[in-house]
C-alpha cells in the first residue's frame, strides 16, 4: 500500500528505526530521534543499493516520488544514480578532478557485468584516486601518471600496472569528450613501463599424453556433474567460466549446438558451439540429474549457482595432475595446438576458439561463413579424441579428408 501525506506527516519514532514503505523501492526511514530521512532501494549491477532522497519536510512526499521515477529512468539507461550522485557532489566541491570524472564515467558503464565494474572501480581507489584523484583533470601530466604506474611496477604487479594505465586512459578520453580535457597524458606513456611476461596456461598437447588424460578422466570416480565436465571440457574447449555457467536453455539439441550469450562471453559477443555426437551423449546423460533447474553443471550446495570455479581444477589434481601440467583452461591450448598440426584452417580454429575477429563486418562474415566448417571439425575432433582413448595416438585424420 503506498503511502499518504497524513501518514507521512504523522509519522512517530518508535525505539527502533521504523521503515514505511511506498511504491518501487521509495520509502521513509523514521529514526529513534525523530528524524525522517526519504530512502530508495534499487538494484544495480546484480547489487542491492541504496540512494539518499532528503528529508521530510524539506522534501515532500511527491518530490520523493519525483526523485524516485528520475533514479529510476537513471537505471533504464544503464547509469547507476547513487555512483552518479557521487560524482555530482565531488564535481561540485572540486569540478573537473580526475575522481569526479572517473566516477561519472564509470556511472555509465552500464553493460558491465558487476564482477568487472568491482574490479575498476578498486582499481581506481587504490591505485588512482589517492595521488590524482583531487587534481584537475585537464592538469595532470604524463610524469604524474607515470608516478602512479611506478608504484605497482616497482611491486613486481606489471599486469596490473598496464590495466591501471588502459583504465585512466579511459578516463581522460571520456573528459575530452565531454569537454573537461584537451588530451590524454597517458598515450604519451607507451614503453615507459615494462612489459609482463605472458603467463602461459598449463596443458597437455601431446597426442599420446592426452589420450594418458581423456582415460584418467574416464576412470574418475566423482559426482555425475563433475566428471561430466570434466568430459566436455574437451569436446567444446570453451573457457572453463562459459562451461560451469552453461544453462540447459542454451542447449539446442535439436540443431546440435551451444548458443551461450553476449554477456557470458570474454569479449561480449554471442558464440556458436557445435555440439559433436558425443558431446550430446554426455549431455543427454546429465540432463534427467540437473536438467530441472537453470544450469548444467550446479553448483554442490545449491542448483541456483553454477559449479565452482576449482571443481574441475580439483578433479584434475586429485587424478594426478599438476598445476604446471594441465589447467582448466589447458583444454583450449590443447586443442588449437593439435587441429593446427592437423591442418584445419586456422581462422576455423579461431573462431571455435572465441577469439574474436577486429573488423565487425569481417566477424559477421566468419560466424556466417564458418559454422559448416566448425561443425565438421568439432565432429572430427571428437572421433580423434576417442581414438586416442582407445590408444591410436598414430591415426590423425588431416584437414583434406576430415572435410
Amino acid at each position: 500500500m503506498s503511502l499518504t501525506d497524513p501518514a507521512v506527516r504523522n509519522a512517530k519514532a518508535a525505539d527502533k528505526p521504523l521503515k514505511l514503505y511506498d511504491e518501487r523501492g521509495l520509502f521513509l526511514l523514521v529514526t529513534p530521534a525523530g528524524g525522517k530521512w526519504w530512502r530508495l532501494k534499487y538494484r544495480f549491477g546484480g547489487k542491492e543499493k541504496m540512494l539518499a532522497l532528503g528529508t521530510y519536510p524539506d522534501v515532500s512526499l511527491k518530490k520523493a516520488r519525483k526523485s524516485r521515477d528520475d533514479a529510476r529512468t537513471l537505471l533504464r539507461d544503464g547509469i547507476d544514480p547513487g555512483e552518479k550522485k557521487k560524482a555530482e557532489k565531488i564535481s561540485t566541491s572540486g569540478e573537473g578532478t580526475f575522481e569526479a570524472v572517473a566516477r561519472e564515467w564509470l556511472s555509465r558503464q552500464g553493460q558491465w557485468t558487476g564482477g568487472h565494474r568491482r574490479t575498476v572501480e578498486l582499481r581506481l581507489k587504490n591505485y588512482v584516486f589517492p595521488w590524482l584523484g583531487g587534481k584537475s583533470i585537464n592538469e595532470i601530466s604524463a610524469p604524474e601518471v607515470l608516478s602512479v604506474l611506478r608504484r605497482q611496477e616497482s611491486r613486481g604487479t606489471l599486469e596490473t600496472a598496464h590495466r591501471v594505465k588502459a583504465i585512466c586512459g579511459q578516463v581522460f578520453r571520456y573528459a575530452i569528450a565531454t569537454g573537461r580535457a584537451e588530451r590524454d597524458p597517458s598515450a604519451d606513456l607507451k614503453g615507459a613501463i615494462a612489459s609482463p611476461t605472458p603467463k602461459r596456461m598449463a596443458a597437455i598437447t601431446d597426442p599420446r599424453q592426452v589420450g594418458g588424460l581423456l582415460r584418467a578422466i574416464d576412470g574418475y570416480e566423482g559426482l555425475l556433474p563433475t566428471i561430466c565436465a570434466l568430459k566436455l571440457a574437451p569436446l567444446v574447449f570453451v573457457r572453463p567460466g562459459e562451461l560451469r555457467h552453461a544453462e540447459w536453455s542454451e542447449i539446442d539439441f535439436d540443431d546440435a549446438v551451444w548458443r551461450i550469450p553476449a554477456e557470458k562471453m570474454k569479449k561480449r559477443h554471442p558464440h556458436v558451439v557445435p555440439l559433436s555426437r558425443q558431446a550430446i551423449e554426455i549431455l543427454k546423460e546429465l540432463q534427467p540429474l540437473t536438467g530441472g533447474g537453470n544450469y548444467v553443471f550446479p553448483s554442490l550446495r545449491t542448483s541456483t549457482r553454477p559449479m565452482s570455479n576449482n571443481t574441475v581444477l580439483a578433479a584434475l589434481r586429485r587424478m594426478g595432475f599438476p598445476k604446471d601440467e594441465m589447467s582448466g583452461h589447458g583444454f583450449r591450448a590443447m586443442a588449437s595446438t593439435i587441429l593446427h598440426e592437423q591442418g584445419w584452417p586456422s581462422e576455423v580454429i579461431e573462431r571455435q576458439l572465441a577469439h574474436q575477429e577486429r573488423n565487425k563486418v569481417k566477424a559477421a562474415y566468419n560466424h556466417a561463413q564458418h559454422l559448416p566448417e566448425r561443425r565438421r571439425m568439432m565432429q572430427a575432433w571428437a572421433d580423434y579424441l576417442d581414438r586416442l582413448v582407445a590408444g591410436e595416438e598414430n591415426k590423425v585424420v588431416p584437414f583434406r579428408a576430415a572435410s
